[in-house]
């Protein structure tokens, strides 16, 4: 029989409708039960395409005998982070301070007022990796909560009061941060970085497109000395190996969450929606300042996927892509990676022998599988590959003794055949929930690729997912969190509201229509109104419960996903611009100020806000596009790497203005006059003539 969840939107929860736990959603309802029935909370917080939150489900969840134990000692509540990302926040700071470690599945026993008294993720159902067995913690919990509540009580109440302490004094407001946080963020990044491999730090490797996006900005801030020279080597050898990498899917195009090893090589397989928006952003910026085509390329490739993979028939786009997925259509047992990887024997079964031959020596396919034990430590991998470039189109026709004409038509000819196969497998689950946030980062993307690679494909998928969000999760006064099939009950946070701003400006640059102009002032206020904090001068996010914040918590790092409010204070300094009102450009600062610290101390926590802060010091470029341009001034525009750019459009004679601070150089008309006004494409040295 199904539990509570069976009735929720969220495909997470609906993956737990049929445990034998009898699971809730968050609700004040489930508290309430719990106050009358005498029990603590058991808390499970994770999302749809999370690997070890099926692990646990599978162990755990799934078994009788436990959820028996979990029934009579709790009331069992499971959440979706994605779709509820406060909750998350909130007893997250807890599993952090409390472990000094954090992830998913996060299981977490509260007392019937929400608060945390324990806390951990993944639990295995009996003693190992040193940690104890699920059910016999569940046990021991229980008891704890009848025979000794006083010191639970008490432990609880010190927690939270810590937690609400130490968010208070995060905010601490001084002055603005100075420029020397550029050159200390350079330094961290060249101390960390992996120069025979590209990225930062050893395994696993993140993409986290942040830290190379602001170096991009860092390397034009800096042009013609060291720091830029350090910080475009830096981004291009990590961007080409990511690339070449199994993180990135050599067939279908986009890329997999992370690397397990240091070689970008091992992926954990599952593909989300706000890593290609991002990454997808940052190629083409990469693409504009270094003039490489692989990035371009790269660009286009997650374009590709994303459209085709990811598109939801309303307009929008799905959170994600399974990681797990059944080997064959009767397999017993879902795996990792088992769609994405490849045996030897199919290829060469496929492929002639020569093409097979060839694409095995180009993507490093070798016959017993090609993980590394130390990427594969519970032996998921045996005997497949992870396709990666191994070798160069040149090293190909030298041993194959082929042009490299005939060794690329083989190989694109072997990708198409491939990818046609491929999708004949059981495919992985598609987590098809919409959420608005991560929208906003794909048609930032996409409005930016329609601007610079003059693709009108792309500007009608920006904006019909627009279209959406506004007919769909806008309610003329409140922007709501996800949709799927109908509206979800969560509102949408701070981050919903910066980084559809972010995509509405993009979209403003790229069509120049005023109504995304319009629509972004509506969602600023509402931004403004419902999470901005005085006394911690930004956007907080509070997760409520019984009428009380449990936490009120101003996010200040950029991680996976940017923080709402170092977004929001680059959205304010261009919209200040834009709409030439001061009063965005005050609440940026303010942003700034209460951000100095961390950017002090931490900068490669805080690339947004360095990013943010470099555009306050150095101001926002206006670039107004009037008319048509002449062939030759359009691509010399579209390839130009302008970070402190703001776009718009409008009627005219094929010019263009370019406004900085109260004053505007006269109208450019040719490619000539463009490169005198922006000569950085010129200066940079990996730029090709």
């Amino acid at each position: 029989m199904p539990n509570s969840l069976a009735h929720e939107t969220s495909p997470y929860l609906l993956q737990h409708a049929h445990n034998p736990v009898d699971w809730e959603p968050w609700s004040e309802e489930a508290f309430e039960r719990a106050a009358e029935e005498d029990k603590l909370v058991f808390l499970s917080i994770g999302y749809s395409t999370c690997h070890w939150c099926h692990v646990m489900e599978r162990e755990s969840f799934e078994n009788e005998a436990i959820a028996a134990v979990m029934n009579a000692n709790f009331i069992c509540v499971k959440v979706d982070r994605e779709e509820r990302p406060d909750i998350d926040a909130t007893y997250m700071a807890f599993v952090q301070a409390t472990t000094g470690q954090g992830g998913w599945p996060m299981s977490v026993w509260l007392t019937p007022e929400g608060k945390p008294v324990v806390g951990g993720t993944y639990f295995p159902p009996e003693d190992r990796y040193g940690r104890a067995g699920f059910p016999k913690l569940c046990s021991e919990i229980g008891r704890l909560w009848k025979e000794d509540r006083k010191r639970m009580l008490d432990s609880a109440e010190k927690i939270m009061v810590h937690l609400r302490t130490e968010a208070a004094a995060d905010a601490v407001v001084t002055g603005l941060p100075g420029d020397k946080v550029f050159g200390d963020f350079i330094d961290r990044c060249e101390a960390m970085f992996d120069p025979s491999l590209g990225g930062w730090g050893n395994a696993p490797k993140f993409p986290r497109p942040v830290v190379p996006r602001l170096l991009l900005q860092l390397a034009e801030r800096f042009r013609g000395h060291d720091e830029a020279e350090a910080a475009l080597q830096m981004t291009h050898r990590t961007l080409r190996a990511m690339a070449a990498g199994g993180m990135y899917d050599q067939l279908g195009g986009g890329f997999h969450r992370y690397s397990v090893d240091r070689y970008w090589h091992v992926p954990h397989y599952e593909k989300m929606l706000y890593d290609q928006g991002q990454l997808a952003l940052l190629y083409l910026e990469s693409w504009q300042a270094t003039g490489d085509e692989r990035d371009r390329e790269t660009a286009e490739d997650i374009f590709r996927y994303v459209l085709g993979e990811l598109r939801d028939p309303s307009g929008a786009f799905h959170a994600a892509e399974d990681a797990d997925s059944l080997p064959t259509a009767d397999a017993g047992e879902k795996r990792e990676g088992a769609y994405w990887t490849w045996e030897s024997a199919e290829i060469y079964r496929l492929l002639d022998p020569r093409s097979a031959a060839i694409f095995c020596a180009a993507y490093g396919v070798e016959a017993d599988g090609n993980a590394r034990p130390e990427s594969d430590p519970h032996e998921e991998l045996v005997g497949q590959n992870t396709l990666f470039r191994a070798m160069s189109v040149p090293g190909l026709a030298e041993q194959f003794d082929l042009t490299e004409a005939e060794i690329e038509a083989i190989l694109r000819d072997a990708r198409k055949l491939l990818l046609a196969e491929r999708g004949k497998r059981p495919l992985p689950h598609r987590d098809d929930k919409l959420i608005t946030a991560w929208n906003g980062l794909m048609i930032a993307a996409l409005a930016r690729g329609a601007r610079v690679l003059a693709r009108e494909d792309l500007l009608e998928a920006a904006r019909a997912a627009l279209e959406f969000i506004k007919r769909e999760l806008w309610d003329g006064e409140k922007l709501w969190r996800s949709y799927r099939g109908k509206r979800g009950a969560a509102a949408g946070f701070a981050a919903d509201h910066a980084f559809l701003i972010s995509g509405l400006i993009e979209m403003h640059g790229a069509d120049g229509k005023a109504e995304w102009l319009e629509w972004v002032e509506e969602i600023q206020a509402a931004l403004d109104r419902e999470f901005w904090d005085d006394t911690r001068a930004g956007y907080v996010i509070r997760a409520e419960l019984g009428g009380e914040t449990l936490l009120a918590i101003r996010e200040d790092y950029d991680g996976a996903e940017p923080a709402a409010n170092h977004v929001a204070a680059e959205n304010l300094l261009k919209l200040a611009m834009l709409l030439d009102e001061p009063a965005y450009a005050k609440r940026a600062e303010a942003i700034l100020r209460a951000g100095a610290r961390a950017a002090e101390a931490q900068p490669f926590a805080v690339p947004v806000l360095l990013g943010a802060l470099d555009l306050f010091r150095r101001g926002v470029t206006k670039v107004e596009v009037r008319g048509d341009l002449q062939a030759d001034l359009g691509e010399a525009v579209r390839w130009s790497w302008l970070p402190r750019a703001v776009w718009t459009r409008s009627e005219g004679s094929g010019d263009l203005i370019v406004c900085e601070g109260q004053s505007c150089l006269p109208p450019i008309r040719d490619a000539a006059g463009w490169l005198r006004t922006f000569p950085t494409g010129t200066e940079n040295p990996l730029k090709k003539s």
